[in-house]
């Protein structure tokens, strides 16, 4: 079997058994035909490939000044499919089993102000208003803010739903993540409203944000586009603006106001706590401000 037929073999398995997403397929497809080009330039192949060969891959991304993350993203790629190779004796051994994963410094993620997501919020319902049914591009792009904020959905969430997502008179949410894993979620009045009153005007169709394109909906980058375009409207700087710094801001501001951390992880999706731990600052910061307000000798030195 040649190597092609034996990711294809793989991305088959990590699709039907264990609900892999279609852009995590994409990404393992890219990462491995990108090994097996290095591989290809040993003159090795992954039949033959020791451990040495697997950190040489390593080390030629790190040199490459990849982002240790990614190279670790590149790895769990690279090990699920030797495992698989070897689980299906297809070769005796597995040579990633005591390669170590990169390390990065998790940074903190980049969060807007509860003000400057109002000022987000505010221009983009003005200028759905006033542009009326002239610009259907504007009421679209006010009402994928107020359920990303919301919601604190991702991105290929937000641009996939379709209308039968929308539940119960538009108070609830059904999103589809990773690995076809539904949750429900619940909206704000503010966007309840907004929502009700976007799905009323759209023809009939599929997708609650149709497109011309071939996907039928609206692509990820044509959003972030639109949202940067409305951060310099605002007086914001678009480097400080995506979608998934809203996801951002979502989950802190929620933190802020006393949310629970596990109740955060079930609105984000997130399988595993630990991805929602990244937030703890913010928990820090609450913990922080409210033994200074309230301990008898906070103010004694």
């Amino acid at each position: 079997m040649s190597e092609r037929h034996l990711i294809e073999s793989f991305l088959e398995m990590m699709s039907a058994e264990r609900g892999a997403a279609r852009n995590t397929i994409a990404a393992y497809r890219r990462d491995l035909e990108d090994y097996l080009g290095y591989l290809a330039g040993q003159q090795l192949s992954a039949l033959k490939a020791g451990k040495d060969a697997v950190s040489g891959y390593l080390e030629t991304l790190a040199a490459q000044g990849l982002a240790a993350s990614s190279s670790a993203r590149r790895l769990s790629a690279i090990r699920q499919f030797h495992q698989f190779l070897a689980a299906d004796a297809v070769r005796a051994d597995d040579p990633t089993r005591i390669i170590a994963s990169p390390r990065a410094r998790r940074g903190l993620p980049k969060v807007l102000s509860v003000g400057e997501v109002d000022r987000l919020l505010t221009l983009a319902e003005t200028e759905a208003v006033e542009a009326g049914t002239a610009r259907p591009f504007a009421a679209r792009l006010h009402i994928l803010l107020e359920l990303l904020y919301a919601t604190g959905m991702r991105v290929s969430e937000l641009v996939e739903l379709k209308r039968s997502a929308v539940l119960r008179e538009a108070a609830f949410l059904t999103i589809i993540g990773k690995g076809g894993k539904e949750r429900i979620v619940p909206l704000t009045d503010r966007a309840r409203d907004a929502v009700r009153t976007y799905v009323a005007t759209l023809p009939p169709g599929v997708w609650l944000f149709p497109a011309g394109g071939e996907s039928g909906h609206l692509t990820r980058q044509v959003f972030a586009r639109e949202l940067k375009g409305l951060a310099t409207r605002a007086g914001l700087s678009a480097s400080r603006v995506s979608p998934h710094v809203l996801r951002h801001a979502f989950a802190s501001h929620l933190l802020q106001g006393g949310a629970d951390l596990r109740v955060v992880q079930t609105l984000l999706g997130h399988a595993d706590i630990s991805t929602t731990q990244i937030y703890t600052h913010v928990l820090d910061e609450r913990l922080r401000s409210l033994v200074e307000g309230h301990h008898p000798l906070a103010d004694i030195d």
